[in-house]
């Protein structure tokens, strides 16, 4: 596995941490959501061209 690989999953795992399903984060809203998966799409992308 290479480090691209490695922290794509990471992101993803993070990505669905952050979904406000539990009753103390539902106030958050979507933005922690919003941010990991921005994140996610970027590095996917990057993984993608080979620039990771």
């Amino acid at each position: 596995m290479t480090l691209g690989t490695i922290l794509l999953i990471i992101l993803v795992l993070i990505l669905l941490g952050a979904l406000p399903a539990w009753p103390h984060s539902r106030s958050w809203g979507y933005g922690p959501s919003g941010i990991a998966g921005t994140v996610v799409i970027i590095l996917l992308i990057l993984l993608l061209l080979g620039k990771i």
